[in-house]
Protein backbone atom coordinates (compact mmCIF):
# COMPACT_ATOMS: atom_id res chain seq x y z
CA UNK A 1 0.00 0.00 0.00
CA UNK A 2 1.45 3.13 -0.70
CA UNK A 3 1.60 5.98 1.68
CA UNK A 4 2.79 9.69 2.12
CA UNK A 5 6.58 10.12 2.99
CA UNK A 6 9.71 8.35 3.49
CA UNK A 7 9.87 4.39 2.55
CA UNK A 8 13.68 4.08 3.43
CA UNK A 9 14.56 0.49 4.49
CA UNK A 10 17.29 1.63 6.81
CA UNK A 11 15.22 1.84 10.13
CA UNK A 12 16.20 5.18 11.24
CA UNK A 13 13.84 7.22 13.35
CA UNK A 14 12.82 10.16 10.55
CA UNK A 15 10.97 13.28 12.19
CA UNK A 16 8.56 14.72 9.78
CA UNK A 17 6.43 17.54 9.08
CA UNK A 18 4.48 16.59 6.00
CA UNK A 19 1.29 16.00 7.78
CA UNK A 20 1.19 19.27 10.04
CA UNK A 21 0.04 21.95 7.81
CA UNK A 22 -1.55 24.31 10.45
CA UNK A 23 0.15 23.36 13.74
CA UNK A 24 3.69 23.78 14.63
CA UNK A 25 5.83 20.74 15.59
CA UNK A 26 6.69 21.62 18.72
CA UNK A 27 3.58 23.86 19.49
CA UNK A 28 2.73 21.60 22.13
CA UNK A 29 5.33 20.14 23.36
CA UNK A 30 7.87 20.87 25.58
CA UNK A 31 10.02 17.93 26.46
CA UNK A 32 13.17 17.15 24.21
CA UNK A 33 12.89 16.86 20.42
CA UNK A 34 11.75 13.52 18.91
CA UNK A 35 15.00 12.81 17.73
CA UNK A 36 16.51 13.24 21.24
CA UNK A 37 14.14 10.71 22.44
CA UNK A 38 14.72 8.18 19.59
CA UNK A 39 18.57 7.89 20.25
CA UNK A 40 17.44 7.57 24.02
CA UNK A 41 15.76 4.57 23.19
CA UNK A 42 18.35 3.12 21.25
CA UNK A 43 20.54 3.49 23.96
CA UNK A 44 18.89 1.27 26.70
CA UNK A 45 17.70 -1.29 23.81
CA UNK A 46 13.91 -0.38 23.38
CA UNK A 47 12.03 0.15 19.73
CA UNK A 48 13.32 2.57 17.69
CA UNK A 49 10.46 3.86 15.58
CA UNK A 50 11.25 3.78 11.83
CA UNK A 51 9.14 7.22 11.49
CA UNK A 52 7.75 9.54 14.36
CA UNK A 53 5.11 12.39 13.65
CA UNK A 54 1.85 14.22 14.61
CA UNK A 55 -1.04 14.19 12.14
CA UNK A 56 -3.76 17.07 12.52
CA UNK A 57 -6.83 16.04 13.05
CA UNK A 58 -8.87 19.04 13.71
CA UNK A 59 -8.22 23.15 13.04
CA UNK A 60 -6.24 23.30 16.54
CA UNK A 61 -5.11 19.90 17.16
CA UNK A 62 -2.65 16.98 16.22
CA UNK A 63 -2.61 13.47 17.42
CA UNK A 64 1.33 12.52 17.21
CA UNK A 65 2.23 9.04 16.15
CA UNK A 66 4.88 6.44 15.46
CA UNK A 67 5.85 3.93 12.91
CA UNK A 68 7.50 0.26 12.99
CA UNK A 69 7.66 -2.50 10.94
CA UNK A 70 7.31 -2.75 6.79
CA UNK A 71 7.19 0.64 5.45
CA UNK A 72 4.10 -0.16 3.12
CA UNK A 73 2.84 -3.27 4.98
CA UNK A 74 -0.78 -3.64 5.89
CA UNK A 75 -1.64 -1.26 8.52
CA UNK A 76 -1.89 -2.27 12.08
CA UNK A 77 -2.89 0.87 14.38
CA UNK A 78 -1.52 0.53 17.89
CA UNK A 79 -3.03 1.68 20.83
CA UNK A 80 -1.22 1.95 23.98
CA UNK A 81 -2.34 1.64 27.79
CA UNK A 82 -2.93 3.85 30.85
CA UNK A 83 -0.12 5.64 30.93
CA UNK A 84 1.18 5.24 27.87
CA UNK A 85 2.84 6.84 24.64
CA UNK A 86 3.97 6.18 21.11
CA UNK A 87 6.67 4.10 22.02
CA UNK A 88 4.44 1.02 24.31
CA UNK A 89 5.69 -1.40 22.01
CA UNK A 90 6.80 -4.77 22.48
CA UNK A 91 10.37 -4.86 22.46
CA UNK A 92 10.67 -6.79 18.96
CA UNK A 93 7.78 -4.76 17.43
CA UNK A 94 10.13 -3.98 14.39
CA UNK A 95 11.10 -7.48 13.07
CA UNK A 96 7.67 -9.16 13.64
CA UNK A 97 5.88 -6.93 12.16
CA UNK A 98 8.46 -7.02 9.22
CA UNK A 99 8.41 -10.58 9.03
CA UNK A 100 4.70 -10.84 8.54
CA UNK A 101 4.38 -7.70 5.98
CA UNK A 102 2.65 -5.29 8.32
CA UNK A 103 3.01 -1.77 8.99
CA UNK A 104 2.32 -0.84 12.60
CA UNK A 105 1.51 2.75 13.75
CA UNK A 106 1.14 3.81 17.59
CA UNK A 107 -1.36 6.72 18.32
CA UNK A 108 -1.01 8.57 20.96
CA UNK A 109 -4.04 9.80 22.79
CA UNK A 110 -4.47 13.34 23.79
CA UNK A 111 -2.78 14.07 26.64
CA UNK A 112 0.54 12.55 26.14
CA UNK A 113 3.15 12.96 24.02
CA UNK A 114 3.21 14.79 21.53
CA UNK A 115 -0.96 14.93 20.82
CA UNK A 116 -2.60 18.14 21.34
CA UNK A 117 -4.44 17.78 24.98
CA UNK A 118 -8.32 17.29 24.15
CA UNK A 119 -10.80 16.50 26.53
CA UNK A 120 -13.57 14.12 25.15
CA UNK A 121 -17.02 13.27 26.36
CA UNK A 122 -16.92 9.96 25.59
CA UNK A 123 -14.39 7.01 24.58
CA UNK A 124 -16.35 6.90 20.96
CA UNK A 125 -15.67 10.83 20.66
CA UNK A 126 -11.85 9.84 20.21
CA UNK A 127 -12.89 7.48 17.01
CA UNK A 128 -13.33 10.32 14.64
CA UNK A 129 -10.02 11.40 15.27
CA UNK A 130 -8.25 8.19 14.18
CA UNK A 131 -10.47 8.67 10.68
CA UNK A 132 -8.74 11.91 10.47
CA UNK A 133 -4.91 10.33 10.66
CA UNK A 134 -5.71 7.59 8.69
CA UNK A 135 -7.12 9.55 6.02
CA UNK A 136 -4.08 12.33 6.55
CA UNK A 137 -1.32 9.47 6.08
CA UNK A 138 -3.51 7.98 3.06
CA UNK A 139 -4.20 4.63 5.06
CA UNK A 140 -7.37 2.62 3.44
CA UNK A 141 -7.97 -0.54 5.63
CA UNK A 142 -6.12 -1.56 8.63
CA UNK A 143 -6.41 -3.62 11.89
CA UNK A 144 -6.53 -2.19 15.64
CA UNK A 145 -4.75 -3.55 18.70
CA UNK A 146 -4.83 -1.96 21.72
CA UNK A 147 -3.09 -2.78 25.23
CA UNK A 148 -4.94 -2.81 28.44
CA UNK A 149 -6.49 0.84 28.69
CA UNK A 150 -6.39 1.12 24.56
CA UNK A 151 -8.41 -1.53 24.11
CA UNK A 152 -12.22 0.67 24.82
CA UNK A 153 -10.31 3.08 22.29
CA UNK A 154 -9.62 -0.03 19.96
CA UNK A 155 -13.71 -1.10 20.21
CA UNK A 156 -14.50 2.79 18.93
CA UNK A 157 -12.61 2.75 15.69
CA UNK A 158 -13.79 -0.89 14.86
CA UNK A 159 -17.32 0.81 15.80
CA UNK A 160 -16.98 3.86 14.14
CA UNK A 161 -14.94 2.29 10.32
CA UNK A 162 -16.67 -0.96 10.25
CA UNK A 163 -15.78 -0.79 6.42
CA UNK A 164 -11.92 0.07 6.97
CA UNK A 165 -11.39 -1.90 10.24
CA UNK A 166 -10.44 -5.88 8.67
CA UNK A 167 -9.84 -6.88 12.47
CA UNK A 168 -9.36 -5.76 15.95
CA UNK A 169 -7.32 -7.42 18.81
CA UNK A 170 -7.33 -6.79 22.47
CA UNK A 171 -4.87 -7.39 24.72
CA UNK A 172 -6.32 -7.35 28.11
CA UNK A 173 -8.45 -5.06 27.53
CA UNK A 174 -10.33 -3.17 30.54
CA UNK A 175 -14.16 -3.29 29.85
CA UNK A 176 -17.31 -1.30 30.05
CA UNK A 177 -18.18 0.26 33.75
CA UNK A 178 -21.32 1.77 32.54
CA UNK A 179 -25.24 0.12 31.09
CA UNK A 180 -25.74 -3.24 30.30
CA UNK A 181 -22.58 -4.09 29.13
CA UNK A 182 -20.90 -3.12 32.71
CA UNK A 183 -18.29 -5.80 33.58
CA UNK A 184 -18.62 -7.40 37.13
CA UNK A 185 -15.17 -6.42 38.39
CA UNK A 186 -13.08 -4.37 41.03
CA UNK A 187 -13.59 -2.20 37.67
CA UNK A 188 -17.34 -0.88 38.57
CA UNK A 189 -15.89 1.03 41.51
CA UNK A 190 -14.85 3.78 38.62
CA UNK A 191 -18.47 4.58 38.57
CA UNK A 192 -18.98 5.77 42.24
CA UNK A 193 -15.99 8.05 42.01
CA UNK A 194 -17.12 9.73 38.40
CA UNK A 195 -17.67 12.82 40.18
CA UNK A 196 -14.32 12.77 41.56
CA UNK A 197 -12.92 12.59 38.95
CA UNK A 198 -14.95 15.07 36.76
CA UNK A 199 -13.80 17.93 39.77
CA UNK A 200 -10.12 16.59 39.59
CA UNK A 201 -9.55 15.89 36.16
CA UNK A 202 -8.16 19.44 35.04
CA UNK A 203 -5.66 19.41 38.56
CA UNK A 204 -4.58 15.99 38.27
CA UNK A 205 -3.87 16.65 34.79
CA UNK A 206 -1.82 19.31 35.35
CA UNK A 207 0.06 17.42 38.50
CA UNK A 208 0.94 14.73 36.14
CA UNK A 209 1.86 16.75 33.09
CA UNK A 210 4.62 18.52 35.24
CA UNK A 211 5.07 14.99 37.27
CA UNK A 212 7.40 13.48 35.13
CA UNK A 213 10.45 15.57 35.23
CA UNK A 214 10.52 14.99 39.01
CA UNK A 215 10.41 10.97 38.04
CA UNK A 216 12.95 11.07 35.92
CA UNK A 217 15.81 10.71 38.37
CA UNK A 218 14.06 7.85 40.77
CA UNK A 219 11.64 5.93 37.36
CA UNK A 220 13.87 2.97 37.25
CA UNK A 221 13.60 2.31 41.62
CA UNK A 222 9.71 2.99 41.39
CA UNK A 223 9.45 0.41 38.31
CA UNK A 224 11.34 -1.97 40.29
CA UNK A 225 8.84 -1.84 43.23
CA UNK A 226 5.55 -1.71 41.51
CA UNK A 227 7.11 -4.83 39.25
CA UNK A 228 7.95 -6.43 42.29
CA UNK A 229 4.07 -5.53 43.42
CA UNK A 230 2.50 -7.23 40.49
CA UNK A 231 1.32 -10.47 40.17
CA UNK A 232 3.83 -13.30 39.65
CA UNK A 233 3.16 -14.03 35.86
CA UNK A 234 3.90 -10.60 34.97
CA UNK A 235 7.33 -10.56 37.09
CA UNK A 236 9.24 -12.26 34.41
CA UNK A 237 8.27 -9.62 31.66
CA UNK A 238 8.74 -6.14 33.62
CA UNK A 239 12.48 -7.96 34.80
CA UNK A 240 13.22 -8.55 31.19
CA UNK A 241 15.82 -5.95 30.45
CA UNK A 242 14.12 -4.74 26.81
CA UNK A 243 10.92 -4.15 28.24
CA UNK A 244 12.26 -2.92 31.17
CA UNK A 245 13.83 -0.25 28.89
CA UNK A 246 10.92 0.15 26.74
CA UNK A 247 8.75 0.78 29.33
CA UNK A 248 10.46 3.48 31.34
CA UNK A 249 12.07 5.19 27.82
CA UNK A 250 7.79 5.38 27.17
CA UNK A 251 7.24 6.89 30.03
CA UNK A 252 9.41 9.43 29.81
CA UNK A 253 8.86 9.99 25.94
CA UNK A 254 5.05 10.45 27.17
CA UNK A 255 6.30 13.69 28.87
CA UNK A 256 2.85 14.89 29.50
CA UNK A 257 0.64 12.24 31.73
CA UNK A 258 -2.95 14.19 31.22
CA UNK A 259 -3.92 11.67 29.19
CA UNK A 260 -4.26 9.49 32.44
CA UNK A 261 -6.70 11.66 34.09
CA UNK A 262 -8.85 12.18 30.96
CA UNK A 263 -8.91 7.92 30.78
CA UNK A 264 -9.90 7.48 34.20
CA UNK A 265 -12.84 9.94 33.79
CA UNK A 266 -13.38 8.27 30.14
CA UNK A 267 -13.30 4.76 31.53
CA UNK A 268 -15.62 6.00 34.31
CA UNK A 269 -18.73 6.85 31.90
CA UNK A 270 -20.45 4.89 29.32
CA UNK A 271 -18.36 4.69 26.22
CA UNK A 272 -21.06 6.27 23.39
CA UNK A 273 -21.80 2.93 21.64
CA UNK A 274 -22.95 -0.98 22.88
CA UNK A 275 -20.59 -3.76 22.11
CA UNK A 276 -22.76 -5.70 20.31
CA UNK A 277 -22.83 -2.52 17.83
CA UNK A 278 -19.01 -3.32 17.17
CA UNK A 279 -19.13 -5.51 13.79
CA UNK A 280 -15.87 -5.92 12.73
CA UNK A 281 -14.00 -9.90 13.91
CA UNK A 282 -12.28 -9.25 17.33
CA UNK A 283 -9.73 -11.23 18.59
CA UNK A 284 -9.52 -11.25 22.72
CA UNK A 285 -6.33 -11.87 24.78
CA UNK A 286 -6.58 -12.55 27.81
CA UNK A 287 -4.18 -13.91 30.32
CA UNK A 288 -6.14 -15.68 33.12
CA UNK A 289 -3.59 -14.64 35.89
CA UNK A 290 -3.60 -11.47 35.12
CA UNK A 291 -4.37 -9.04 38.17
CA UNK A 292 -4.70 -5.66 36.61
CA UNK A 293 -7.73 -6.12 34.31
CA UNK A 294 -9.22 -9.93 35.68
CA UNK A 295 -10.07 -12.42 33.20
CA UNK A 296 -13.86 -11.35 33.84
CA UNK A 297 -13.33 -8.74 31.16
CA UNK A 298 -11.73 -10.47 28.69
CA UNK A 299 -14.78 -13.25 29.05
CA UNK A 300 -17.79 -10.39 29.69
CA UNK A 301 -16.44 -8.82 26.42
CA UNK A 302 -16.03 -12.24 24.30
CA UNK A 303 -19.57 -12.66 25.37
CA UNK A 304 -21.00 -9.76 24.03
CA UNK A 305 -18.90 -9.00 21.02
CA UNK A 306 -20.85 -10.40 17.89
CA UNK A 307 -17.55 -11.77 16.22
CA UNK A 308 -15.60 -12.40 19.38
CA UNK A 309 -12.83 -14.94 19.19
CA UNK A 310 -11.48 -15.63 22.91
CA UNK A 311 -7.91 -16.29 23.04
CA UNK A 312 -7.19 -17.31 26.83
CA UNK A 313 -3.67 -17.63 28.26
CA UNK A 314 -3.23 -19.85 31.69
CA UNK A 315 -0.91 -19.24 33.97
CA UNK A 316 -0.21 -15.66 32.19
CA UNK A 317 -0.83 -12.17 33.18
CA UNK A 318 -1.63 -8.66 32.43
CA UNK A 319 1.17 -8.71 29.79
CA UNK A 320 0.36 -12.14 28.20
CA UNK A 321 -0.41 -11.11 24.63
CA UNK A 322 1.81 -8.23 24.28
CA UNK A 323 4.83 -9.89 25.16
CA UNK A 324 4.04 -13.13 22.37
CA UNK A 325 3.60 -10.06 19.75
CA UNK A 326 4.81 -12.95 17.43
CA UNK A 327 1.51 -14.77 18.11
CA UNK A 328 -0.54 -11.72 17.90
CA UNK A 329 0.30 -10.73 14.70
CA UNK A 330 0.72 -14.23 13.33
CA UNK A 331 -3.54 -14.35 14.10
CA UNK A 332 -3.78 -10.63 12.92
CA UNK A 333 -2.30 -12.14 9.17
CA UNK A 334 -4.33 -15.14 9.57
CA UNK A 335 -7.81 -12.94 10.34
CA UNK A 336 -7.03 -10.46 7.36
CA UNK A 337 -6.41 -13.16 4.59
CA UNK A 338 -9.96 -14.01 5.42
CA UNK A 339 -11.33 -10.87 5.99
CA UNK A 340 -9.49 -9.77 2.30
CA UNK A 341 -9.09 -10.59 -0.88
CA UNK A 342 -5.96 -8.58 -0.66
CA UNK A 343 -2.89 -10.47 -0.96
CA UNK A 344 -0.07 -10.64 1.78
CA UNK A 345 2.35 -7.90 1.77
CA UNK A 346 6.19 -9.44 1.39
CA UNK A 347 8.86 -8.93 2.96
Amino acid sequence: MSRPGDTSDDHQPTPTGDHEPDIDPDAEFDGPPIVEIAEAIRREGAPVPRRLGRSVVAEDRALGWAEFGHPDGDVVLWFHGTPGARTQVPPSIHQNALQRGFRVVTVERPGTGTSTDHRYRRIADFAPDVESLVDDLGIGRFAVVGLSGGGPYTLAVARHLPERVVVASLLGGLGPTRGPDAVWSYTRALRFVAPAFEVLRTPVGRVLASGIDLLAPVADPVFSAYAALLGFADRPVLRDPQFRAMFLQDLLAARELRSVAHDMALFSRHWGFALDEVTPPVIVWQGLADTIVPPSHGHHQASRLPRAELRVRPGEGHFAGFADVATVLDRLREVWAQETSEPVTAP
